[in-house]
């Protein structure tokens, strides 16, 4: 049972914070470490990528057009003559921004959704999770494609949508969690001692659901990813020509038996992306759940 101090505030219920034990029990597992290093490599390939690419992204060459990997270009060129490095670097800045804001924002609203449901819980909550099952009845893919269709294929439209995806999700998780620590003798402490429930709700119920958000929400990078490249190769991403791995997939598959390299590169970036925030994920996941701590 928790304890106030002399403060007011209330004493968290275990000395180390639950994110920061996962954090420590995720550095020991290989997978997890691999999924991170997939990532960050990924990562710094955007964010470097003004310095790092060898060429234009959007420059043409039509004297080199389709040219197959070489020591000149290591990815070839596409039918154009763009180097397929170049803008394969510069297109990982597209699927991250669009991803990291849509889930970022996903999380915010999704998880305050799910915490103030589960917290006040009778008629609101059944009316709000009724409203999520709704936003859940549609696929992912399906529900990003009507919204950026009625809006049109912009950067923030595609963070909006694919966001609009997410929040029911982030809700059902921060829920969850919320119903049961609203029992707890820590908060029942807290309401004796006079804690509004704003202060009950952000500080001392949110740290201890913070851990499972934080894993939905590396899970969920993946799904986004693969829902930015598939409105991209339908044709509903960020307008050409700013590259996009989605857009460079698409554009591959006009010259799929003479270059597959224009289709096979694009794709297999997105697989690297998906594969290392899913290994990331899982090893996160594993390290939350108390089953698989032996707790």
């Amino acid at each position: 049972m928790s304890a106030s101090d002399t403060t007011g505030e209330l004493v968290a219920p275990a000395a180390i914070p639950a994110w920061k034990r996962a954090l420590g029990k995720a550095r020991s597992n290989p997978t997890t470490l691999a999924g991170a290093l997939i990532c960050l490599a990924i990562l710094l390939a955007a964010v470097l990528s003004p310095w790092l690419a060898p060429y234009d992204p959007a420059e043409q060459d039509i004297i080199n057009r389709l040219q197959p990997p070489s020591a000149e270009y290591w990815l070839g060129t596409d039918q154009f003559g763009r180097d397929i490095l170049s803008r394969l670097m510069w297109g990982a800045r597209i699927s991250l921004t669009v991803s990291l804001g849509a889930i970022a924002a996903a999380m915010v609203i999704g998880g305050a959704i799910g915490l103030v449901s589960g917290y006040i819980g009778g008629k609101f909550d059944l009316f709000v999770m009724q409203v999520m099952d709704v936003l859940l009845s549609f696929p992912s893919l399906i529900l990003g494609l009507i919204v950026v269709a009625l809006l049109g294929p912009e950067l923030e439209n595609l963070v909006v949508a694919i966001a609009l995806t997410a929040i029911a999700p982030f809700a059902r998780v921060a829920r969850a969690p919320t119903m049961a620590l609203k029992e707890r003798a820590f908060v029942e402490a807290g309401r004796a001692l006079g804690f509004s429930h704003t202060r009950i709700l952000f500080r001392h119920i949110l740290p201890n659901i913070l851990s499972e958000v934080m894993v939905m929400g590396t899970l969920w990078l993946a799904t986004a990813v693969r829902v930015e490249a598939s409105l991209s190769f339908i044709g509903l991403g960020v307008k050409p020509p700013t590259p996009t791995w989605g857009g460079m997939t698409r554009d591959g598959f006009e010259n799929i038996l003479d270059a597959p390299w224009l289709a096979v590169f694009p794709g297999v970036a997105i697989l690297l992306l998906v594969l290392g925030l899913n290994m990331v994920g899982d090893g996160l996941r594993d390290a939350t759940d108390p089953k698989l701590r032996n707790e």
